[in-house]
């Protein structure tokens, strides 16, 4: 790899990797495999086909599609053409898909035929939109308004590069959050910000050329998109993308494509923690796995099964990773320190700085510019409200030792607040989860017929596993102050989660006390204190 200074620009990155280093493998999805000057060839003939279509600088460009190497294709080209890239999430469709499509200012859609029935119900909304661009059969659906043609036809261009100035300062792209209320806001990022998240990410995951990185989570979320994809190019390595998770072939996977490093959020560590154990368990090339929200015992437990390393940091998608462990400067629970290019603080509800030990929530600023979110699109009050005095608002709970690691605690929004007392809803659902039944659970506060709120747990059994409601309870108060207990336990197939494997704990409050819902204050069972 070159020792030039990384391009802060996608497409100058892609570009310069293929000069550098033209015939090393780079991508491989299934049964195809693609080099780095594949992907700067290809890119070039989506930007030229954006540039025949009418895409200027800046327009905006819908991308609906499932993992694939077209999406990495048309997403770089879109960079290359100086235009901003709106991932959406392929489960969209309705008023959510109409949104972002809208809100964004989409002059251009890409779709996969599998979604584009779900275009016609909305199109009539959809006023700035002038062309849909198919992946697949473009004549799969009737009753289509907007002009379409098929991805062949658009492809079918020079491999040349364009001739479009972009600046590191640039917008690139559009991702909006899995909002739990309201509008989804659409984070505004520039180019500058995904190449420098990548570089130090590059460096705290010891990211090397011969690393092969894997991801099986969807393109249109930035940790694909960055925390993998521009990760692996930014060290001049190998991805390897999938296109889902599964438990059980997940390790096979791992196996046949020789992946070193592999990202993660949610449950995923923990379901593979409670998966069978097998003799070959140690068998498979894995050094680091870096996510979020591991408990540690569990960390403890893979770490040593599996012969790996997990780093875990903090990160949202409008700020990238401000924080985040190292594989040699690692405490346990802590989610790292402070990357240099950002200030961090922890504040209480009127902005005052708490004390060590004490939980704040983290606000942010970048030290070196356009290292974080423009703002959100169109949508001035909301960036104005998240950047309250100057300082951007995670929504997130933490606490800091003396020696500057952070400690996540919950989510300001899942703080639960029970007869005066605080309660972590991470802390209840860590307790929860160490039962040997127990694959995953939720807490959530649901109101009681006192109108305050009461703690409950959503629990999902692992596959052939019984247990009892007081068993749990029991389990709980060993673990946990009484207060904390959840009062109310429900047992279900499984959690309702985003595609990020993000728990989506609105729809569990929304539906609370259910005919399915355990009382325990009801059937008598008390909580010794």
């Amino acid at each position: 790899m070159s020792e030039t200074k990384t391009p802060y620009v996608i497409g100058e990155l892609v570009a310069e990797r293929a000069r550098t280093m033209g015939n090393k493998r780079f991508l491989r999805f299934k049964d195809q495999s693609f080099t780095y000057s594949d992907m700067d060839r290809l890119s070039n003939r989506c930007a030229n086909g954006f540039q025949k279509l009418g895409v200027n600088k800046n327009d905006k460009v819908s991308i609906m599609l499932a993992n694939s190497p077209e999406f990495i294709h048309i997403w770089f080209g879109c960079a290359k053409a100086g235009a901003v890239e709106v991932p959406i999430n392929t489960s969209y469709k309705g008023e959510f898909l109409r949104h972002i499509i809208d809100q964004s200012d989409s002059k251009m859609l890409v779709i996969g035929e599998e979604f584009l029935d779900r275009v016609p119900l909305i199109q009539d909304d959809l006023k700035k939109l002038e062309k849909i661009i198919v992946l697949g059969d473009r004549n799969k659906v009737d009753g289509l308004k907007i002009p379409v043609i098929g991805f062949q036809e658009f492809f079918d261009n020079p491999e040349t590069p364009v001739d479009v100035k972009v600046d590191p300062w640039d917008p690139h792209s559009i991702i909006y959050t899995s909002g739990t209320t309201g509008l989804s806001k659409g984070g505004l990022q520039p180019h500058k910000m995904y190449v420098v998240v990548a570089e130090k990410l590059m460096d705290r995951r010891d990211g090397r050329q011969d690393d092969i990185f894997y991801t099986f989570l969807p393109l249109y979320h930035f940790n694909a998109q960055d925390l993998t994809t521009i990760t692996a190019m930014v060290a001049g390595a190998e991805m390897v993308l999938s296109d889902k998770f599964s438990a059980s072939k997940f390790w096979g996977e791992i196996r046949q494509y020789g992946a070193t490093q592999f990202n993660y959020l949610g449950a995923v560590i923990p379901i593979l923690a409670k998966q069978p154990e097998k003799s070959d368990d140690l068998d498979n090339p894995v050094r680091i796995a870096f996510g979020a929200g591991c408990p540690q015992s569990v960390m403890d437990h893979v770490e040593k099964r599996f012969g790996m390393t997990c780093v875990e940091g903090f990160g949202m998608t409008e700020i990238g990773i401000p924080i985040h462990v190292s594989p040699s400067d690692r405490r346990p629970g802590s989610c790292g320190k402070a990357l240099d290019i950002y200030e961090i603080k922890l504040v209480d509800d009127d902005d005052v700085e708490v004390p060590f030990g004490e939980p704040g929530e983290i606000i942010f600023r970048p030290k070196e510019p356009f290292t974080m979110m423009l703002g959100y699109y169109n949508m001035p009050d909301k960036t104005l409200e998240c950047y309250r005095n100057l300082w951007f608002h995670s929504g997130d709970l933490a606490k800091k030792d003396a020696d500057g690691y952070f400690y996540f605690v919950d989510r300001k929004k899942d703080s639960l607040r029970r007869r005066g007392e605080n309660i972590s809803s991470f802390e209840v659902e860590r307790a929860i989860n160490t039962h040997p039944a127990v694959l995953e659970s939720a807490a959530v506060a649901v109101k009681s017929e006192l109108a305050e709120d009461e703690v409950k747990i959503c629990v999902v059994l692992k596959p052939g596993a019984t247990l009892q409601y007081e068993e749990l309870t029991r389990h709980a108060e060993e673990r946990m102050p009484y207060f904390a207990v959840p009062r109310f336990v429900e047992f279900m197939d499984s959690l309702p989660k985003t595609p990020t494997e993000r728990v989506q704990k609105y729809l569990l409050k929304q539906a609370g006390i259910t005919p399915n819902t355990w009382d325990r204050e009801k059937a008598g069972v008390e909580v010794r204190r």
